[in-house]
């Protein structure tokens, strides 16, 4: 008799973990320009972060892969096994398109946060306005911190 489960491990483990490295790829290779912007063209710096990156994102999602892997119940025909491993990639597919969203939304973040001058700077005369004074500033420092 076919061991129908550990045809779906095996299928599944190929499939979870190749899709997290393949995505972790197409980030890591993608996101070196945004990181240069943001780090103002020090590229050892957006190199390393970078890399740092990826790495969190393999530890996140092949853990994941790994956690999901257990499945209660028997399976015992081929449809069933289609379903099994429908359900578990489906699933590790969408934790890959969550994190894909979310390192977008950090790195642009990051890259408006490197890239803000403040729309008041002209209006500055020695780093002070002749009528708000140093209440630009402060208010230059609250839009940072969002």
């Amino acid at each position: 008799m076919i061991n129908y489960s550990v045809i779906a491990y095996i299928i599944y483990l190929w499939v979870g973990v190749g899709l997290t490295l393949w995505v972790a790829h197409i980030l890591f290779k993608n996101a070196t320009v945004f990181f240069n912007d943001i780090f103002h063209n020090n590229e050892a710096l957006a190199t390393s972060v970078n890399h740092l990156l990826k790495m969190g994102f393999y530890l996140i999602n092949i853990g994941l892969v790994m956690y999901l892997l257990e499945h209660y119940g028997t399976i015992s025909s081929y449809k069933q096994l289609v379903e099994v491993l429908s359900a578990k990639v489906g699933s590790i597919v969408l934790l890959l398109g969550a994190m894909h969203f979310l390192n977008v939304y950090i790195l642009f973040k990051l890259r408006r946060k490197a890239t803000y001058k403040s729309p008041h700077s002209l209006a500055l005369a020695n780093g002070e306005h002749p009528y708000f004074g140093d209440k630009l500033k402060e208010i230059d420092e609250v839009i940072l911190e969002e």
